[in-house]
Parts: C-alpha cells; structure tokens; sequence
C-alpha cells in the first residue's frame, strides 16, 4: 500500500504556475502515466462498444446467425468487464495523484513558511496563507487529477474518428473538423474565467486576513459597542467576495453550457448526416446504429475535454498562489561595517524612487505588490541597489537601528502596554502616539495595562494605530509605512496625515499608500507602474497631469 505524505516532497520548481503544475507531474509521473494509460483503456473500452453492437446487428441479427451474435455479444460483455475494471484501477489511481498533488503543496509551502519564519507575516497577509492551505491545494489537486480522463478523451476523439473515417469517411471527416472548431469557440470563455477566478481568489484572502482581525479584536469590539458597526463592514467585504463568486459562477455557467451545447450540436449533425446515408443504402442498419452511438458516446470526451480545461485554469490560478509564497526569500543577511557622515538622501536604482531627508516622500503603485517590492528593497528585506547617503545598504553598519520598514503584518508584544511600544534608546513615546492618534487608547487602558499575545484584545485600527505609534517612537534615521492608515476611520486618518510631516524633521519618511487623505499630505508623490517610477510631483499635480495615477488612488472612493 502507497503511503501519503512522502518523506520528501522535493524541490518544486516555481519559476511560473505552468511550471510548477509541470513539476508536480514530472515528480509523480509514474503513477500520472499509469492513470494516463488506465484512463485511454477506459475511453477506449466505451468508445469500441458501438461498433460491436453494430456488427452483432448486421452478421447476427440481419443475417439470422446465432453464433455471430453469441460471438459479438461476448465480445460486448468483455468490452463491459475491461471498462469496469480500467475504470475501477483508474479512479483509484487518480484519487491517489489527487492526494500525492495536494499533500506535497502542503508539504513544501509549510516548508517555505518554516524556512521564511519572521519574513513570512511581512510578505503575506494570515488569510492568503490559509487560502493556499485550505482551498488552493484542492484546485491543484483537481488538476493533477483530471489529466488521466482527459487523455483518454482525447484518445477516444481520435478512435472514434478514425473508425468513421474508414466506414465513412464524409461521417469521419465531419468529428475531425468538429472537435477543433468546437474548442476553438469554447477557448474565448476561458479567458474571462480564468481572470474572475483570480480576482476571487485575491479577494477570498482579504476576507480571510480580516476575519482573522475581527476576531483577534472581538472583545474589545464588543466593550466599546463597534460590534455591529465592524459585523456591518465585514458584511459589507463579504458581499464583495459574493458578487465576485457570482462573476465567476457566470463565466463557468457559460463554460458549462458550451460544453453541451456545442458537442450536442455535432452530435446531432453526425446523426442526422447517418440516418440520411442509411436512407440512400450507403449504412447498412448496424452501421446507423453504430454512428449514433458514436455520436452519443462523443458527449462524454468532448464534456471530459471542457472540465479539463475549467480544472486546469483553476489549478493555474492556484498554482500562481503556491508559487508567489515559494518564491519569496528569507531577509537578507546584515553585515554592513561602513557609517555614513550623515544624512542623505535614499536612493532605490531598481525603481528610480529617491526619498530626501526632511520631506515626507509616499509611493503610490498600481499594483500594491510593487510598493511592497519597493519597501522591502529599501528595509533591505529583498536584495536590491539602495543607498543611502551614497552608502549601499549592504554595507551600512547598524542597518536595523537606521531604517525601519514597518508593515501591517507586524504583531504587538505580549507585556506591558508601554515597554511593547517602546524599544532601548527609542524617541518620545507621548509624541509618537499624539502623531498616531492613539493617545486614547493608552489613556483608557493605561501604560501598564498588559497586552495579549499580538494584541487581540485590541481592534484592528487600534493595533495598527499602536504599531504605528511604536515605529515612530523608534525614531529611525529613515522610517517606511506600508499603509499605516488602511485599518482606520477618515477622520483618524486626516488626523494622522496632518500629525506625520511635522513629527519627523531631518528624517526620511516614506509612506507605500494609495489614500488620497494621505497623499494630498505628502510633499512629493513618486507613482510606480511595473516596478519603475513612471511620474512624480505633489498629489494634486499628478491628478491633474497622471491620468493613471489618478485611476489608481480614485478608484476606493
């Protein structure tokens, strides 16, 4: 009996989804070809049995001899007992790769998640991490699992084709064109599919992460009376990943259909093409009979070949997930020597993005995954060219002391309320938190109030006001936000907009955000589109002279 997990999962290859797909195969390609080839016998078990039928009608019945009939009927009966047991065999074994597929994501994600510790929680929100967990693993599964019908399908089209080419080959040339145009009109719902799918997904992982948040926060939540006004929010999140199920539903719905409909409509061409070549004497009945089973048959493959196609696109999606946490390196290692004479300015090569001292400099991205690639490379969180004060970071001594990148993922300490915030060496504590606007929460709770494990006995737009108040305590020579504002009210957010230029003169303080309450704050706004710095000026210049940009930071409102 084959035991699951293994002991070694390997090493996936995840320079693209396709490519992961490929090397979950390749890895398991004993039992996915032994699947393969049961799923061809299968097929092909079906896909012969109208032409035994058909020969039973014409040398047993039309030609009144019982031993031809006994001899085809066997043949039938054996046909039946190969495709029971290719079927049988075949499931089993396919049930196994769906196993082996799902179990060997987990395995090497949980790896990576082991190898990446601390780098994790600043990468990947808590929900994309459980997506990958609980729903991505199944949809890679399915992929691995549907190859084995799928080649039999295929196989089977091809028979099929071959066997009415040689009995008629107008019938044979008619499924030989048919197939192709038929994917050729199913192939542009793919596409709309696949990208729905996606879309899901991202937003199934939001939901996730602030689930996460509202229960961490859901005593505090229910002291204050903001239960039902989060509950509300949530709601409102949730209805989001609804409709974004319902335009994926419409697009598999319309997947779905083509798969009848377009098979159902050659199906009916080929039989009505037989009845009238049997009419004119060119079928004898046994051949009628086998057409129409053939095109009956035909269904199955050609539905076989469309849910291939939907598991596959499902599975890329999901693979895309997998690859993008495997694919993330732990922080780089800290061993610079070398010591500024003084401030300067920081300078990003692979973005084109330079944040001076004393300006307030905020990264608005298209993509919030390039902003966060951005901010890593200036923590030196990922490899990169960044200097500061004309010093590579690489070589900068006491780098963790001078630049600070603090991101939502980041968690409070358990302990008193006031040590948590607070570090050896840190700034002014009371004017971090008047700048974060948390001055209530510590006057409600008081400094020496002890703090739960992360803080869940907080809100989440309390936590992040906490940890935002912690960061600028530390008073860093250069401080990156990543969203700082993201979890609060407009009216807490106007606030800590108006507070933040003031609290860090002489200091580099860049802020990855797309608010539009903090950006009309900064003193210079660099906006990024793949990567590179495509525009830059004050908020209200780029909304007037960036039409992109002002899509981008609009498009919430």
């Amino acid at each position: 009996m084959r035991t699951l997990p293994v002991d070694d999962p390997g090493t996936p290859d995840h320079r693209s989804p396709t490519r992961y797909l490929t090397w979950l195969v390749r890895i398991q390609a004993p039992t996915v070809i032994a699947g393969a080839l049961l799923g061809v016998v299968w097929m092909l078990a079906q896909a012969v049995m109208p032409a035994v039928v058909g020969r039973a009608i014409d040398q047993g019945v039309a030609a009144r001899d019982p031993a031809a009939l006994a001899l085809w009927a066997g043949a039938l009966l054996g046909l039946g007992v190969v495709q029971a047991a290719a079927g049988v065999t075949r499931h089993r074994n396919s049930v196994f790769n769906w196993l082996a597929a799902a179990f060997r994501t987990v395995q090497v994600t949980t790896r990576q998640a082991a190898r990446l510790g601390a780098t994790l929680p600043r990468r990947l929100s808590a929900g994309e991490v459980v997506s990958v967990g609980v729903s991505d693993v199944a949809h890679i599964g399915d992929a691995i699992d549907i190859l084995s019908r799928g080649t039999g399908a295929v196989v089977a089209i091809v028979a099929v084709a071959v066997i009415m080419l040689v009995t008629s080959p107008p019938l044979g040339l008619v499924v030989l064109v048919g197939v192709p145009v038929i994917l050729l009109l199913a192939a542009p719902l793919l596409r709309p599919y696949r990208r729905r799918e996606d879309a899901h997904r991202e937003l199934v992982g939001e939901l996730n992460t602030h689930a996460t948040d509202l229960v961490g926060g859901l005593r505090v939540l229910r002291g204050i009376g903001g239960e039902t006004l989060f509950a509300e929010r949530y709601r409102g999140e949730s209805q989001r990943v609804r409709r974004a199920g319902v335009r994926v539903a419409v697009a598999e719905s319309r997947l779905s259909g083509a798969e009848v409909l377009l098979p159902g409509l050659l199906v009916a061409l080929v039989t009505w093409a037989g009845a009238r070549y049997a009419a004119d004497g060119r079928l004898s009945v046994g051949q009628l009979v086998s057409f129409y089973g053939y095109a009956v048959f035909l269904i199955h493959p050609l539905k076989t070949l469309g849910e291939l196609a939907g598991k596959l696109t499902k599975g890329h999606v999901a693979a895309g997930r997998v690859v993008r946490l495997l694919e993330l390196e732990p922080e780089v290692p800290l061993a610079g020597t070398v010591r500024p004479d003084g401030p300067g300015d920081l300078v990003d090569a692979g973005s084109g993005l330079v944040a001076r001292p004393g300006e307030l400099t905020m990264v608005a991205a298209a993509d919030p995954r390039d902003a966060q690639a951005v901010a890593d490379r200036l923590g030196r969180h990922a490899p990169g060219e960044v200097t500061y004060a004309g010093v590579p970071l690489a070589d900068l001594a006491d780098l963790r002391d001078r630049v600070l990148v603090a991101v939502n993922e980041d968690r409070l300490f358990s302990g008193p309320l006031a040590e948590s915030l607070t570090t050896t060496g840190c700034g002014d504590l009371d004017a971090a938190l008047v700048t974060a606007n948390a001055e209530d929460i510590v006057a409600a709770v008081g400094r020496d109030a002890h703090v739960a494990e992360a803080g869940r006995e907080f809100s989440g737009g309390q936590q992040q006001r906490l940890r935002l108040a912690r960061a600028l305590a530390a008073d860093p020579e250069v401080l990156v936000l990543v969203e700082p504002t993201s979890a609060v009210d407009a009216h807490t957010e106007a606030r800590v907009a108006d507070r933040l230029r003031a609290a860090r003169p002489d200091r580099i303080t860049v802020v990855c955000t797309t608010s539009p309450l903090l950006l009309d704050r900064a003193d210079r706004v660099a906006y990024v589109e793949d990567g590179r710095v495509v525009a830059e000026g004050t908020h209200r210049e780029l909304l007037d002279t960036a039409s992109r940009y002002a899509a981008v930071v609009t498009r919430g409102m």
